[in-house]
């Protein structure tokens, strides 16, 4: 009895080892709104079913899933390549799992990742380290369905893969000094190109995709269109926004627009906020760093409500459906 204590008392001196590990934080946007619209029973349930889901995809991928973290997951890969490829192809999974949820709820959720490379410690099921801390930042810094990398990862990286990164920002890290180079990962040439999803929910939205569109008119003149495959429309002042808003009232990166599960959803994640007027309906909605479904027409204002100054951050927009 003597000998098994002290090798219990061993066992818990013993230093762990560190190894280099590709740390990725995900969590899931929107569920917060879910909680608020459906309430506990029916969001668990949800949100629970899109974290397991998620855990076997990274699992699947060649992760070690090291916990669940209510509406996210902490996995570490052992290559660099290897995490991103999963985060990339997550947006396939969210798919899979909107379309279980959405015809009940009409809460589309999404997902933010932070991916860092280091030297991390694990024990008694959690992960300890520079790499850990970065990539929890990075998570949480992310926008609704965007992968932020950090410099340490990004230069493991392939070139095939580094040429879909951009450089966005430098950014503090709280207990390190200095600031911190980040990269955003383009998933539209992976996940958002292609949907892997079981081909029984492919061909009961085939229809419903081929016939939906998104009209966007802005007050200059331009003119947009969105349909459900082409992915996200962002707007912002950056030049690389594919909507670009020459306005100080406009964030870089102000808002997002995109089809989700056959919903075309507005996401904000600006300064000022972003206003949306539906139709004839004098109450205004207002979003900041949140999202809602558009539907049928209305007018969009980006850091100034529609109507308050004339201005190219208001544009209108029309949901159309052929079939209607």
């Amino acid at each position: 009895m003597e000998m098994a204590a002290d090798e219990d008392e061993g066992s818990a001196l013993k230093i762990p080892e560190q190894a280099d590990k590709a740390v990725v934080f995900a969590d899931l946007t929107g569920s917060t709104k879910l909680f608020e619209s459906q309430g506990n029973t029916i969001a668990t349930q949800v949100v629970t079913r899109c974290t397991q889901m998620l855990g076997k995809h990274f699992t699947q991928a060649g992760g070690h899933v090291v916990k669940f973290l209510g509406d996210g997951l902490l996995v570490l890969f052992d290559q660099s390549d290897e995490a991103v490829e999963a985060a990339s192809h997550t947006r396939d999974v969210l798919y899979e799992c909107n379309m279980e949820h959405i015809d009940s709820t009409n809460t589309p959720l999404g997902l933010k990742v932070g991916i860092e490379f280091g030297s991390v410690i694990e024990q008694r099921g959690d992960c300890y380290g520079d790499a850990v801390n970065v990539a929890a930042r990075l998570g949480d810094r992310a926008e609704s369905n965007e992968i932020l990398l950090g410099e340490s990862l990004y230069t493991r990286l392939p070139e095939a893969k580094r040429i879909l990164c951009t450089g966005i920002d430098r950014l503090a890290i709280k207990g390190k000094t200095g600031l911190f180079k980040v990269w955003r990962f383009d998933w539209r040439h992976t996940a958002e190109t292609t949907i892997t999803g079981p081909l029984n929910l492919l061909d009961e939205r085939l229809g419903t995709a081929s016939t939906q569109r998104a009209d966007i008119e802005v007050t200059d003149g331009r003119h947009e269109q969105l349909l459900p495959t082409d992915g996200a429309l962002v707007i912002g002042r950056s030049e690389s926004c594919g909507l670009v808003i020459d306005d100080r009232r406009v964030s870089r990166r102000h808002a997002r627009i995109e089809w989700v599960g056959g919903q075309c959803t507005l996401t904000d994640f600006s300064t000022n906020g972003t206003w949306v007027k539906f139709g004839r309906e004098a109450k205004l909605v207002i979003l900041k760093r949140d999202n809602c479904v558009l539907h049928g027409q209305g007018m969009i204002g980006l850091g100034v409500a529609p109507g308050e100054a004339a201005s190219v951050t208001t544009f209108s927009f029309q949901i159309i459906n052929d079939e209607d």
